[in-house]
């Protein structure tokens, strides 16, 4: 068997200070995250992450930078996820669409009331964020795509 690690996609979108996070059921925990998911099978990792964040939280994305890449292993099961996450903005919203299966709820959330929660999904998800905090943004142009013809 050839091991290879979970590709991620993660969206920090800050607001007044405070960041599109959800609220989701993880191992039977509720939990707090960025919008995030896998990449699917010929995504693109631009198109991952716009639509994980509308199909968690109900918003349109549109992704400005990278933030970083992130490889995380999880202690309690030994995943590995590598994860790239994204900044940008959120500037549409449609309140009647409905959330992905284990989305509680979309919320904004301060980075405070985060760094005092026991809730958080990973330690990417602050991670995530301090790296946005202290201005680390690469450029899209960073990502290519190279189809096969």
């Amino acid at each position: 068997m050839i091991w290879s690690p979970h590709v991620t996609v993660a969206a920090v979108v800050e607001r007044d200070q405070q960041f599109l996070m959800v609220e989701e059921l993880a191992d039977s925990r509720r939990v707090y995250n960025q919008p995030a998911g896998h990449l699917d099978e010929g995504e693109s990792l631009l198109h991952a992450v716009v639509r994980e964040t509308l199909e968690e939280t109900a918003w349109t994305f549109t992704p400005t930078a990278l933030v970083g890449i992130y490889r995380w292993r999880n202690p309690d099961n030994n995943a590995t996820y590598l994860r790239l996450c994204f900044s940008g903005d959120c500037d549409q919203h449609d309140p009647t669409r409905a959330l992905d299966d284990g989305i509680v709820a979309a919320l904004w959330l301060s980075r405070a009331e985060l760094a005092r929660s026991t809730r958080l999904r990973s330690p990417l998800v602050l991670r995530c964020i301090d790296d946005y905090l202290a201005g680390i943004r690469y450029p899209l142009s960073l990502l290519t795509d190279i189809e096969s013809g």
